[in-house]
């Protein structure tokens, strides 16, 4: 997490296995707002983007299968991994007693799907950002830390440089 130091000014986040991020920098705060405040079974993204519609609101609607199907794949590795008996399988156990939409997409039996080069973030102030997101794995921790940058020259890259003139985003928003 030492590393996160070194990438002040840029949107980095640590995350879990299981989506739950463990500490951002303030850039990441600005862009997708404070990810670290949840507790219970909503410390995982996997869990919030099923049962709680406003964990989406930081990506366009029409990314919305997109994302839905990435989520339940990386969960799936996880469960997987870690086994029925471990959070994976609370938050699999609890999504398939919750989310209708979790069902039908956990019956594909989907894994690995790829992630597309560019992922598209809603903001409320500098609205849409096209950004790569880099994840550099580390497979002991069980941890990943996602950095997020633009295109030198781009729309999206000024846009990321203005963040921290708009500040933290709020929860909810």
């Amino acid at each position: 997490m030492r590393i996160l130091d070194r990438l002040a000014d840029t949107p980095a986040q640590v995350v879990t296995l299981l989506g739950e991020a463990l500490l951002q920098t303030r850039p990441a705060v600005a862009l997708v707002g404070d990810e670290t405040h949840f507790t219970g079974l909503a410390r995982s993204i996997f869990y919030r983007w099923f049962t709680d519609p406003l964990a989406r609101r930081i990506f366009p609607e029409e990314d919305y299968p997109k994302h839905g199907r990435i989520f339940t794949a990386e969960l799936r590795t996880a469960y997987s991994r870690l086994g029925t008996d471990s959070r994976a399988g609370q938050i699999v156990t609890a999504l398939l007693e919750q989310s209708s939409e979790f069902v039908a997409l956990w019956s594909a039996h989907e894994i690995g799907i790829p992630r597309s080069d560019t992922k598209r973030i809603r903001h409320p102030d500098l609205g849409i950002l096209e950004l790569h997101c880099q994840a550099l794995q580390d497979p002991d921790q069980g941890q990943a830390l996602l950095v997020y940058t633009a295109t030198p020259g781009t729309e999206s890259y000024e846009k990321l440089k203005l963040l921290s003139a708009v500040g933290d985003r709020q929860p909810h928003l």
